[in-house]
């Protein structure tokens, strides 16, 4: 659980939480939820990954990740847990390192981490300026369903960044599964409704 910090001595730990979920599912709100616990504040935003195509627009994208975040905020009304879990629009880019440079802007002082889901990091090497990225975070990987670590992949990344291994199981769902699918239990229902007020994915 967070603790309270003294700010005069201890730097702002933010988890920085970009995302092409297309369309974010309830893997994606129990990481949020996960997070929350962990980190003085949760940063998250949607982005357009450049290794995909035919990504649904990313406006679209954006409003379901927001809807996302206030259901969360809704399951906890009586406290204020997942009031430090805000979406910041701003921080989009299809480059990491411009949104964690833009994230350093507003929160100069603040110790970063970047979540990634396990599915990224085979990826990881051909990422834009990955070196100068590593050395702005630490990364903490999300074990997901699908998509196992391989041993010799975390070893090649401790050797180039600060890395932790989040240990929290998310549910087995994923994006993909749902456009498959269409089964509205994989996502948020406030995600359901949207997309079906939208004509999303027909």
């Amino acid at each position: 659980m967070r603790t309270s910090l003294n700010r005069s001595s201890v730097p702002e730990r933010v988890a920085l939480f970009g995302t092409s979920a297309d369309p974010p599912s309830i893997g994606h709100r129990a990481i949020l939820r996960w997070l929350s616990d962990r980190f003085d504040r949760v940063v998250v935003w949607a982005s357009d990954n450049p290794f995909k195509s035919h990504q649904t627009p990313l406006e679209h994208r954006a409003t379901m990740l927001e809807l996302t975040i206030e259901e969360l905020q809704l399951e906890d009304c009586l406290s204020q847990n997942r009031k430090n879990v805000n979406f910041h629009a701003s921080l989009s880019s299809p480059r990491t390192l411009t949104s964690v440079k833009k994230a350093r802007a507003l929160w100069p002082s603040a110790d970063f981490t970047l979540i990634v889901g396990s599915d990224l990091v085979p990826q990881l090497p051909q990422w834009y300026r990955i070196e100068e990225l590593l050395q702005l975070v630490k990364l903490l990987v999300v074990p997901r369903p699908g998509s196992p670590l391989r041993s010799e992949d975390v070893e090649k990344l401790k050797q180039i960044a600060r890395v932790e291994i989040a240990d929290t199981d998310t549910p087995d769902v994923s994006s993909t599964a749902y456009r498959q699918t269409r089964d509205a239990q994989k996502i948020p229902p406030s995600v359901s409704a949207y997309i079906d007020r939208e004509k999303l994915y027909a």
